[in-house]
């Protein structure tokens, strides 16, 4: 079977949906023929030079998802000029898309002139974000109309997409994103390491995301105050970039915590991987901000797979990343108080810690390594492709 990916979001870009297209598909290729059409982003050049894994580069980042004005149907029409042509050479069975705007509406306007079925991937966020416009609302709605099959990374998502956009049930499968369990490991703590990242002798929270209102950085500064009391040597690292850094340095000057606060940027790899092996506790304390809310949450899944015990919120599809209790901690994030209690719970024991990092690593092993989820992602997709004979357009 031969496969064509269309992401906007792609590595190198940033992204957590962006990574798992990416770790999903270069792992498939054993079994299916994979080409990709990805988004433009910084350093492509070099990355794709790497891959082992056929991809072009498009202008995918329209300025609007819609097409009711001449800025966004031109950006369509652009598109789709360049990707008919590819389309017409490769001859996939099938076109899987990284989310319904822009992606599957190219796939949706490729299928009517050529009969090709697509797939597409749902995160959660982008469809309530379309849901609060009455033409992306309506773009949405076509898109998964036409999709032969709707891949949610959660059941929230899932029920997101069976409840609110009608899709039916059997066209809905749930994937989750996974994690290299052989990469990231648990390490003992490395007083080396430590002092590399400003750690030593410091008890440290962990966040790792875009800086986003969503992620919950500014509530875990909120914490602070109250954690410092009980902990005087507390630490707040933030691994991410995003246009709330400026509100977030404001927060931590009103909260007098501005000596407690680490932003770290984007660390490569290697040191990000250190970072989870090294925190104390690592802390993910999403809420739900108008539209926009955390689908699923891959960075807990690392934390997990570094033995790390882990804290998130309630909202969106982060608690199917967890086993409450056992592995982290499950609780509402819109204030402060229920945050700080948490932290200081974990750093106050570290039996229970080390009992949850422990869990954490094997749950991650046994449900969320790639080769799981691979394995699944096959059976997934051998079902569609048994569906597509009855799927084309004569």
């Amino acid at each position: 079977m031969t496969v064509l990916v269309i992401a906007e979001v792609f590595p190198p870009a940033q992204g957590g949906s962006g990574r798992w297209l990416w770790e999903l598909y270069r792992r498939l290729l054993r079994d299916v023929d994979v080409h990709v059409v990805a988004g433009h982003a910084a350093n492509a050049a070099a990355f794709d030079k790497t891959a082992h894994l056929p991809i072009v580069r498009f202008p995918l980042s329209f300025r609007s998802w819609g097409v009711f004005s001449p800025a966004g149907l031109m950006s369509y029409l652009r598109t789709l000029v360049r990707l008919i042509p590819l389309v017409t050479r490769l001859r996939p069975d099938v076109i899987h898309c990284g989310k319904c705007l822009p992606e599957g509406l190219l796939a949706a306007a490729i299928g009517m002139l050529t009969g090709i079925p697509f797939c597409c991937f749902a995160h959660g966020e982008e469809l309530t974000l379309a849901a609060d416009s009455r033409e992306l609302g309506g773009l949405t709605r076509f898109v998964l109309r036409r999709a032969s099959m709707v891949i949610a990374n959660s059941v929230h998502t899932k029920q997101m997409l069976h409840q609110r956009w009608r899709v039916p049930q059997d066209r809905i499968t749930v994937l989750h994103p996974g994690v290299d369990t052989t990469r990231f490991v648990p390490r003992s703590m490395d007083p080396s390491i430590r002092e590399k990242l400003g750690w030593s002798g410091r008890r440290v929270i962990l966040t790792v995301g875009a800086l986003q209102k969503r992620k919950g950085q500014d509530m875990m500064i909120r914490a602070l105050p109250s954690i410092r009391r009980k902990f005087p040597n507390v630490l707040y690292a933030i691994v991410g970039e995003g246009w709330e850094h400026a509100y977030l340095e404001q927060v931590a000057r009103e909260q007098g915590v501005t000596d407690v606060v680490q932003f770290l940027g984007i660390p490569n790899d290697d040191r990000l991987i250190e970072c989870y092996q090294q925190c104390d506790v690592f802390a993910l304390p999403n809420r739900q901000v108008g539209w926009d809310f955390e689908g699923f949450g891959i960075v807990l899944l690392e934390a997990q797979a570094c033995g790390r015990p882990v804290i998130t919120g309630r909202s969106g599809g982060t608690a199917e990343t967890i086993e409450p209790l056992e592995t982290g901690v499950l609780i509402p994030c819109d204030e402060p108080e229920p945050l700080a209690d948490a932290v200081c719970e974990l750093l106050d024991s570290a039996d229970r810690a080390a009992y949850m990092g422990a869990r954490g690593r094997e749950r991650a092993v046994a449900r969320f390594d790639w080769t799981v989820v691979t394995r699944q992602a096959g059976d997934v997709f051998k079902i569609h492709e048994s569906w597509m004979p009855h799927l084309k357009v004569s």
